[in-house]
């Protein structure tokens, strides 16, 4: 579940305008607010838009795939966190190729336009259409205010409701400031209230050294602007040539394979080269959100970072071997797309044999500096 609720501006983007605190939330923001919590807006009731964006979990959860509310019916995808995801840019396709939009894959094109699928998606809250949502906010304890701030007759037309269903979510998804609070140890350090450890100091020149983790080439460390704090995130798309999630019930067809912008969820990406890339996410958080990428496959931050340094180096770590001997890289990609997997930037450019970028030492630096992103930090 990639988020039933958005964020944004007036043109469904946010660039550095600081939220609002939670007692200045507009009367669209606080019905959102009731919406995002409310277990009976699935089929059967019992899931809500919190139950796969967990405040103490970085707005997300520790599942391998979001579980929808049907027995049986589980998806395909890790869910992601919905933390500070009101400043990523509409999807667009830009110098560096193909950039922002919401899920994974970006399909939606905006936040709000986010907020409309997994309502009626089978495999999270499983509604049939639109109208049997309308009608449970309508009977909702909330309707009388839903009606008082989108008028007496929105439930008139179920088109319009629904379209208010969503904007109310995009409100508060853009206001409540427990979305983006920026409260990590990494924030308070950044203004001079707090010391990061000698360890947590490497290991943040560690991730920004482009010839060691070289993380920050995908995942700055500095702000967008000058009143943006960073967000560990460009919103591009990467294909890291993950390894293929057992867990997953999809994946028992060995003819099936999630390939990102190019589908099967997407459809409307056609080009090649562009499968098997997903969404960069931000690292903010990130030691809460586990397990990591987007079919969940490593369960530890530590191991996520060495995969990234030794998938080439050592892929026997990683990817199945065969009776042969012989390793099966890249094994969760059809073998026609094996050559988009990125091979050239740092850490993934070394030879197999080679030594890796970071040795087990710094790997353990990085990590350390990674958890200095989780917010609620006391200075």
């Amino acid at each position: 579940m990639a988020g039933c609720g958005g964020g944004g501006g007036s043109a469904d983007t946010v660039s550095g305008i600081a939220a609002p605190a939670p007692s200045e939330l507009s009367a669209a923001a606080e019905l959102g607010k009731a919406i995002f919590a409310d277990t009976s807006l699935s089929e059967p009731g019992g899931m809500s838009c919190q139950t796969c964006h967990q405040p103490d979990k970085g707005h997300a959860t520790n599942d391998v795939v979001q579980t929808g509310v049907v027995t049986g019916h589980a998806g395909t995808r890790n869910a992601p966190s919905i933390g500070y995801l009101k400043y990523s840019p509409n999807f667009a396709y830009t110098d560096d190729g193909p950039t922002g939009g919401f899920f994974r894959d970006g399909r939606a094109m905006t936040f709000t336009a986010q907020a409309r699928e997994p309502f009626v998606n089978p495999d999270e809250m499983a509604n049939p259409d639109a109208a049997s949502v309308v009608a449970k906010v309508k009977a909702a304890a909330y309707a009388d205010r839903f009606k008082a701030v989108w008028g007496s007759g929105v439930f008139d037309d179920v088109q319009n409701a629904y379209d208010k269903i969503t904007v109310s979510l995009a409100a508060y998804e853009r206001e409540e400031a427990g979305f983006a609070p920026f409260t990590s140890k990494f924030d308070y350090w950044r203004s001079g209230k707090a010391s990061l450890t000698d360890r947590e100091l490497q290991g943040l020149a560690l991730f920004n050294d482009p010839q060691k983790g070289n993380c920050a080439a995908c995942h700055p460390s500095t702000g967008p602007d000058a009143r943006t704090p960073p967000l560990f995130t460009d919103f591009t798309y990467d294909n890291l040539g993950l390894p293929r999630n057992p867990a997953i019930p999809a994946n028992a067809d060995p003819d099936y394979f999630d390939l990102g912008l190019c589908g099967p969820v997407r459809t409307d990406i056609s080009d090649p080269t562009l499968c098997g890339a997903f969404k960069v996410p931000t690292l903010r958080n990130i030691a809460l959100t586990a397990p990591y990428f987007h079919n969940g496959v490593i369960a530890t931050l530590r191991d996520v970072v060495r995969f990234y340094v030794t998938r080439d180096t050592s892929p026997e770590l990683w990817y199945p071997v065969g009776a042969g001997g012989e390793v099966r890289k890249y094994d969760d990609l059809p073998a026609r797309y094996h050559g988009n997997v990125n091979v050239t930037e740092v850490p993934y450019d070394r030879p197999l044999g080679g030594t890796p970028a970071l040795d087990d030492d710094e790997i353990d630096q990085v990590v350390e500096f990674l958890r200095t992103l989780t917010d609620g930090y006391q200075p």
